[in-house]
């Protein structure tokens, strides 16, 4: 027997372990405080964290069907770029089953028909996408699908990320409380999600899988397919172009929500060529 095999046997037989374990655990709790304090009594690795608030966002089939009772596919169309738009939160009901795509868009479909809805509808065509890519491709989740489209090789960027960011502590103060949101609530709106993974990768010059962990680690609605195939498209190894933005993009879309003042926020000032030829100075124009 190979060592690659006795190693994949370990890991079924640690996996299976703690599937057992979890199966022991409680189900039912008289109130949310109670099972918060289960968990972290079940989860010695959240030390650092014990002091936080537990994530606003409530579990269970109850929360999400009062969820996706309160949804306006409609004004989610118009409105979803924005970080104070009509957005679901649905996201992490859907990750973890306990709403399904279809039960979703088919309830969609009865505030509004196809058309009015199809901004929504395409948004859930996404997430669909990503499983798929990654059923068909397992082996993308984690590797580079294409080259870096950016003017840089791989080895030009950083295999770990800088602790400032994971701190929350860097020279942005809008990327500063994008990173608090995301570590204290388990949730960012998508717009958020695209900002700071660009921030980390194109801004930073950090390799788009040590973003894609940190996210991974916070998000509560964490899905791997859909969170590391979309850094790889803001990264620009599964698109035709790197994502990117400027300042005053930011400040339309996110200042009703984050600090997006040009003091606090220098790194991002200047038109989108301005902001392309600092960031990507060995490729034209884009």
């Amino acid at each position: 027997m190979s060592q690659r095999e006795i190693s994949a046997r370990a890991g079924l037989r640690a996996e299976r372990r703690y599937l057992f374990d979890m199966q022991q655990e409680p189900k039912q709790f008289a109130e949310r405080a109670a099972l918060i304090a289960h968990v972290k009594n079940i989860s010695p690795m959240l030390a650092d964290h014990m002091g936080a608030e537990a994530s606003p966002i409530k579990g269970g089939r109850a929360a999400a069907e009062a969820a996706l009772a309160n949804i306006d596919p409609i004004a989610y169309g118009h409105s979803r770029n924005y970080l104070d738009g009509a957005v679901t939160r649905l996201s992490s009901y859907i990750r973890h089953g306990i709403l399904s795509l279809n039960e979703v868009r088919n309830h969609a479909l009865e505030l509004g028909d196809g058309k009015a809805i199809e901004k929504f509808i395409q948004e859930l065509g996404w997430r669909d996408f990503w499983q798929r890519i990654y059923a068909q491709n397992p082996d993308w989740l984690w590797r580079d699908i294409e080259e870096y489209k950016t003017g840089f090789c791989a080895d030009d960027y950083a295999d770990a990320l800088p602790d400032d960011i994971a701190a929350g502590e860097t020279e942005s103060a809008a990327m500063n409380h994008f990173i608090a949101e995301l570590k204290n609530t388990g949730y960012l709106h998508n717009h958020a999600r695209m900002y700071l993974a660009a921030y980390m990768v194109h801004w930073r010059r950090v390799k788009w899988q040590a973003g894609a962990v940190f996210f991974l680690e916070h998000l509560l609605d964490g899905d791997a397919a859909s969170n590391n195939l979309s850094f790889q498209w803001v990264a620009s190894t599964f698109a035709n172009k790197p994502y990117f933005f400027n300042l005053d993009n930011l400040q339309k879309f996110a200042a009703m929500h984050a600090p997006c003042d040009y003091r606090d926020n220098k790194c991002f000032a200047g038109t989108y060529d301005d902001v392309a030829m600092r960031l990507f100075p060995n490729m034209e124009a884009l």
